[in-house]
């Protein structure tokens, strides 16, 4: 007489849907693919709303360089524009946009070459750290540029020609950054990111069984 393999008060274990002890805890905080933890992933986006949020300052002074200015004339009593049909301020608005676009798709460029794979907190952090950028770049702009009109005005005497503040009329260029770098990252991420493998197909009706316990020819028997 053999002894019985499996003992009454354990049932045999081939239920092929039962995980392994801890496994529903590490699929849950753990990216199969690299490996990567929910709390990389939140330090890494920190990392890239800091880093892309600093660089605003460099937009700010490429801003203050490049924008046109406004010619004002100090009169009497009033300072007055000197050339009323003039676009200086448009085109002041229009530089900070189209500088904001190149510096989103840059650091867009920059985290996706960081961390292929994104994720949510990485996208969130990019597209945070670019609307922050946009706010100090502002700040730096307007702060480093020409004094308000009154000081000014005073200063230069009556009917001197001086530059107007450097101000951002349309805020809605405060979204080109984030904007940019949203689509771009989204962009980049469709054509180069890697692939997460397809399931593997199983016919309807037929019985599954997991590749471990799936016999080949001849086998089993």
């Amino acid at each position: 007489m053999t002894a019985p393999l499996t003992p009454p008060h354990q049932p045999p274990n081939d239920d092929p849907w039962q995980k392994p002890q801890g496994a529903g805890a590490t699929a849950a905080h753990v990216d199969p693919a690299d490996g990567t933890d929910t709390r990389t992933e939140v330090r890494q986006a920190a990392v890239v709303t800091v880093a892309v949020a600093l660089s605003g300052v460099l937009l700010g002074l490429l801003w203050l360089w490049l924008s046109p200015r406004v010619p004002l004339v100090a009169g009497d009593s009033a300072v007055f524009l000197k050339d009323t049909e003039g676009e200086e301020a448009i085109g002041a608005d229009g530089t900070f946009v189209l500088l904001a676009l190149g510096f989103g798709a840059v650091s867009a460029a920059l985290v996706f070459w960081f961390r292929r794979r994104g994720g949510v907190p990485l996208v969130v952090g990019l597209a945070l750290g670019g609307l922050l950028a946009s706010g100090l770049a502002w700040l730096v702009g307007w702060g480093l540029g020409p004094d308000d009109v009154v000081t000014q005005a005073r200063a230069v005497g009556q009917g001197a020609t001086f530059d107007a503040p450097l101000e951002l009329n349309a805020r809605g260029a405060l979204l080109a950054w984030p904007v940019a770098a949203m689509l771009v990252h989204l962009a980049l991420t469709a054509l180069f990111a890697p692939r997460d493998p397809e399931p593997e197909w199983v016919p309807f009706g037929a019985p599954y069984l997991p590749a471990d316990r799936q016999d080949g020819p001849g086998e089993g028997h």
